[in-house]
């Protein structure tokens, strides 16, 4: 057996991935991708994270072929598919990355279990985060469950080098390559008409020129909804078209980099409590003192139809759930507002609005999206947990002009900027735009009653 198996998961680059660099050292590899039968059920309705997911594949299978090589691309039972490749390669190794969510941590238990009975070795390597668990511990042991003091610390800690791309791969002759499938082969689901280009060509393009455009002016302008100067890398770091030491490393230097680079400490912060606590992609991180009736979700499935689909009566919640519907994005400071309106003013449970996000968004990242969730609805690491953001205020704030309001919701394109936040109700009725569907001022109060 010497030939090796490279098993591609979420770091579908050929840049900076250690496992392929590894795996394609001194002999044959076969570069491989399982189209897992149970995340491919489990988004099957997230057309956008599938399109995405499948031109990712296509733009790596080109960058491999460039170097001699090709992607082998095969589809079932992700254990026993890649043990079956394996075997028909002759593979003794089979490298692949580390993950931190509790499905990709017991799949790769199961593999090196049923590896290890075949003789088969199973070599794991980093790239899902920036800096590994090693020496990220505080000294009582566990994650960290603040932030500042895990930055301070991810700060200090030594991080590896970037892993050269290959420049030559060269695969067994006798491989079957199989294909990539359309997109209609896996959902029946529509993709949203403005989802962001798939693969790490467009991330690496996408992050060469945001950084000189925009990333001086990043902490300045991150938060303005309307410029839309944020990077829209997120969706190339979950599926790994980028890693978030190249993202690091291509900006540190340039003027505006430290408060960006936070914004990658925090994806790393969220990542390392999912890999310790797997169960808080589903369950409360910490409980919400006390099981009292006043502190019960609401179950109001026409009030989350009306949050889902942008009819809330608070133009900037809509228009940010409208972006969501037609981009498979959402600003990062409109997350924040819409999660607080579901959790705090609603009182839905916040796993309802996870997985809204899970099923639209091109990024539907578990730790990132399911701990930020929780970080809103109280149930997090947020050391304030009952912070409600007021939309009216937000909206004011973040998008002065109604820019952003009016781009997603052109009901309201004639409202002047200082109605547009709170139309009065007879410009609502004139433009068929919905009346609030609840008071926040009397929401809030109730939820702050509860201590």
């Amino acid at each position: 057996m010497t030939a090796r198996l490279m098993v591609f998961t979420r770091d579908l680059r050929v840049h900076d991935n250690p496992a392929l660099a590894a795996a394609a050292q001194g002999g044959e590899v076969v570069p491989l991708f399982v189209l897992d039968e149970t995340i491919i059920s489990r988004h099957e309705q997230n057309a956008t994270r599938l399109s995405f997911l499948l031109g990712s594949l296509r733009d790596l299978d080109a960058s491999l072929r460039d170097r001699g090589g090709q992607l082998v691309i095969r589809r079932g039972p992700w254990v026993k598919t890649v043990l079956e490749t394996a075997a028909q390669a002759g593979a003794g190794q089979i490298h692949l990355m580390n993950d931190v969510s509790g499905y990709a941590m017991t799949r790769l238990a199961r593999l090196r279990e049923q590896a290890a009975g075949a003789r088969r070795e199973v070599i794991t390597h980093p790239g899902v985060m920036t800096a590994g668990p090693a020496g990220l511990s505080p000294a009582g042991g566990g994650p960290y469950q603040v932030f500042t003091p895990y930055y301070r610390r991810w700060l200090e800690v030594p991080r590896r080098d970037l892993a050269p791309a290959p420049r030559t791969i060269r695969v067994p002759g006798s491989t079957d390559a199989g294909s990539i499938p359309r997109l209609a082969d896996l959902t029946g689901a529509r993709r949203a008409a403005a989802a962001p280009e798939p693969g790490e060509t467009a991330g690496r393009k996408r992050l060469r020129d945001w950084s000189r455009q925009h990333l001086a002016g990043y902490d300045d302008n991150h938060d303005d909804l309307a410029a839309d100067k944020t990077s829209r890398l997120s969706p190339y770091l979950h599926m790994g078209c980028l890693s978030p030491l190249t993202v690091v490393h291509e900006v540190t230097g340039m003027p505006g980099a430290d408060p960006f680079i936070r914004q990658i400490a925090w994806r790393d912060f969220f990542a390392q409590l999912l890999a310790a606590k797997p169960e808080a992609a589903h369950r409360d991180y910490r409980s919400r003192d006390g099981a009292g009736p006043g502190r019960r979700w609401h179950h109001d499935p026409d009030g989350l139809a009306a949050w889902q689909e942008g009819k809330t009566g608070y133009p900037v919640v809509d228009a940010a759930m409208r972006q969501l519907a037609v981009e498979g994005f959402m600003h990062n400071r409109a997350r924040m507002i819409v999660a607080s309106f579901l959790t705090k003013d609603m009182r839905i449970d916040w796993r309802e609005g996870a997985a809204h996000f899970m099923a639209r968004l091109a990024d539907a990242d578990v730790a990132s999206n399911q701990l930020n969730w929780q970080w809103v609805a109280g149930t997090g690491t947020d050391t304030q947990r009952h912070r409600i953001f007021n939309p009216v205020r937000q909206s004011q704030r973040f998008d002065p002009d109604g820019r952003y309001i009016r781009r997603y919701v052109p009901e309201l394109d004639g409202v002047p900027a200082s109605e547009i936040h709170e139309p009065p109700a007879a410009a609502r009725t004139a433009r068929k735009y919905p009346q609030p569907i609840l008071d926040h001022a009397q929401a809030a109060r109730a939820w702050r009653s509860l201590g």
